[in-house]
This record gives C-alpha cells, sequence and structure tokens, in this order.
C-alpha cells in the first residue's frame, strides 16, 4: 500500500523521470517497492532486459530537416500519440488510489491504449465504464473451459476493443527479494489451471471473442512466433513477464530480430521488459517492433502521482523520443529501421534503475 502520511505528489512537481522514481520510493512501502522491483530467483532475466537494450547504440544521419516529428501511430484501427501502450500489472491497485481506473483516465487523456489485468482492481466492468477510450483485456486462467468462456462473455459484454492471453505463467517465478507476506501471493486458489493452456486454448478464446483483435503474451522465440501465426494471432507480445518468471532467458529485446524474421510482417509485434528511456523505445521501432509496453515505469508514475504521475510520465517519454528521433534524422516511426542500430558494450552494470544513474541500484525512500 501507499505509506498513509504521504501526500502525493502533484502533476506540476516532475521535472524528470528520475524525479518520479525518487517522489514513488518515497510513497510505497518496502513490500510494494519490492512487489514492483523485484524479479525471479537471481533477476538475472530483469538484468539482460536492461542489459540487451545497453548493448545497443545508435548510427545517426545528419544534414536532414527534421523540424516536424510525428510520433503517432496506428493501434487496430485507433490513432496513439506514441507507440507505448500500457503493460497489464496485477495488483496495481495496491499502489495507486484507484487501481486500474488512474490507468485508464491516464491513457484516455494522454491517448494510448490500457491493458487490464485479470488480477488487479476494480472490476473489468467498472473500468470499462470509466470512459468509452479504447482498452484491452488481459486473460490469466483460473478455471476450466466453462470458467473462460464465462469471463469471454464478460470482456465482450464490457465492449474491450482487444483481448490478450497471458502464457508464460504456468508456474509461479520466485521472487526471492519479496517478504514472506508478499511470498504468500503465490497461493492464488486455482492457479493451476494456467497449467493446462495449449494452443486449442487459443483457438477457443479467437472463437468466443468474435472479430476482435487477439493477442498472446509471452511469446520469445521464433518457434512460438510462427506458431502464433499459423494460428492468426492478431499481434504477438514478446515478454519475459519483467523477469519474474522464468529466470536466465534472454533480454526481451534480443529475441526481437529472430521473431520479426519470423513472422515476416504477418502479424503485429508488441514488446516489454526493462523499457524506461524514449531511446530504449526508438531501438525497439528500429529493430521491428510496432509497440512498447511500459510496466514498472508504469508502476513508479502511479506510486508517485497516479493517474497525473502516469501522464506526466508519458509526456517525458515523449519528448525523449522525439529528440530521440530528430538526432538520428529521422521525421516518423516508419522510418526507423535496423540501419540505425549497432551492437556495443554497455557502460554499466544493469539493474532495475541502470537508465537512471543518478538514481543508484537502490534509491533511498
Amino acid at each position: 500500500m501507499l505509506k498513509m502520511e504521504t501526500k502525493m505528489s502533484t502533476y506540476s512537481e516532475f521535472l524528470t523521470i528520475h524525479d518520479m522514481i525518487l517522489m514513488a520510493r518515497r510513497n510505497m512501502d518496502q513490500d510494494n517497492w519490492d512487489y514492483v522491483c523485484g524479479a525471479a530467483e537471481s533477476e538475472t532475466s530483469l538484468r539482460r532486459n536492461r542489459m540487451a537494450l545497453d548493448s545497443i547504440a545508435f548510427r545517426p544521419r545528419v544534414c536532414r530537416d527534421v523540424s516536424k516529428i510525428d510520433t503517432r501511430c496506428d493501434f487496430f484501427g485507433h490513432k496513439l500519440r506514441l507507440p507505448v501502450l500500457m503493460a497489464p500489472m496485477g495488483s496495481i491497485h495496491r499502489f495507486t488510489p484507484k487501481g486500474a481506473i488512474d490507468v485508464d483516465d491516464a491513457a484516455e487523456q494522454f491517448g494510448t491504449v490500457n491493458f487490464l489485468s485479470t488480477v488487479t482492481q476494480p472490476s473489468l466492468e467498472e473500468v470499462a465504464n470509466n470512459s468509452p477510450h479504447p482498452k484491452n483485456f488481459q486473460i490469466y486462467v483460473r478455471g476450466d473451459d466453462e470458467w473462460i468462456k464465462k469471463l469471454v462473455k464478460r470482456i465482450v459484454k464490457a465492449n474491450y476493443h482487444s483481448v490478450t492471453l497471458t502464457v508464460d505463467s504456468s508456474f509461479y517465478g520466485n521472487r526471492e527479494r519479496l517478504s514472506p507476506s508478499q511470498l504468500a501471493l503465490k497461493r492464488v486458489p486455482n492457479r493451476d489451471w494456467q497449467k493446462k493452456i495449449t494452443w486449442d486454448t487459443v483457438k477457443m478464446i479467437q472463437d468466443e471473442i468474435g472479430n476482435r483483435p487477439f493477442f498472446l503474451k509471452g511469446i520469445m522465440t521464433a518457434e512460438d512466433a510462427k506458431l502464433a501465426v499459423q494460428h492468426e494471432v492478431d499481434a504477438i507480445y514478446i515478454s519475459n513477464h519483467g523477469g519474474r518468471q522464468l529466470d536466465h532467458v534472454l533480454g526481451n529485446i534480443q529475441t526481437l530480430p529472430e521473431i520479426v524474421k519470423a513472422v515476416n510482417g504477418q502479424t503485429k509485434i508488441i514488446i516489454d521488459g526493462g523499457f524506461t528511456r524514449g531511446t530504449d523505445i526508438v531501438k525497439a521501432i528500429a529493430l521491428g517492433a510496432d509497440y512498447v509496453a511500459i510496466g514498472r515505469l508504469q508502476a513508479w508514475a502511479l506510486g508517485a502521482a497516479a493517474s497525473t504521475g502516469l501522464i506526466k510520465c508519458l509526456e517525458l517519454i515523449e519528448q525523449e523520443i522525439i529528440t530521440t528521433m530528430g538526432l538520428l534524422g529521422v521525421t516518423s516511426l516508419n522510418e526507423l529501421n535496423p540501419e540505425y542500430v549497432t551492437h556495443a558494450m554497455p557502460v554499466r552494470l544493469p539493474h532495475e534503475h541502470s537508465a537512471f544513474p543518478h538514481l543508484g541500484p537502490n534509491p533511498i525512500a
């Protein structure tokens, strides 16, 4: 929970994302801070997400007119201000006053899409009724086929724009940073149903949702990406769950080129995992992603100043993207391609805050 004695900061107080993270640290108690920042076991997957991003350098072009830069893109029939989505986050109600409503408010006001997690509050109906803005519902399976069908009927009735099925959570990652009370969260009723997901589950959900766009979250290999294309999935969502599930996987952006090659333009690609700066997002778009989803950054922004903090965070990211594109010599997202990036050695050891070197690995509350 938020520290009750701490007053959440206001929108106007933030000048940088550094400032925002420091305020989030002051507002969030240790359990929630560790929940947001931590990952599975050795946290190698978390750190590889960051190291993979830091191992990419830019190849800028010059003497080009970059006086007008357009960061807008299309998301299945809806215009977005940036190619940045709000990743589904469980328990987000623990560190922002109105829970998923705060995310929805920010997404509507800024112009992006909120992915609502099965395991957050308030209910999917309450979030749907909050605004007419398009939103996605992310499914964790917590029951048999009839349970899934009932949930999908609720999603359809609430008029969600699109649906995501998470497929990388058959077991709960061992998150050793958490306190004993937090570890108790592992004992979620009916979690074992997640172990039974197959491609038949994918087909069943597709049949139930009608013509809504359908995404698979947790794809990490070209082999599974090809299978997703065969099953006519509308978007592949590359994710290692922020390093919270299987330890010792590749950083997400390391898998992007092979997946881009495998799908060959037949489906859209979403990616998350360690994306906290505008430069990170530009790297992903250059390597073939269509959209980038933010998770921890979203949580820090909400923990700092609820929906207004998230809006401000997105504005700061927007300015970083514009600056990066201009300095690269491009004026629209579709101009970005692999020619603008190359491999390089990272300059510092990675951790969840290493994109913000003035903070250090353990910001002081």
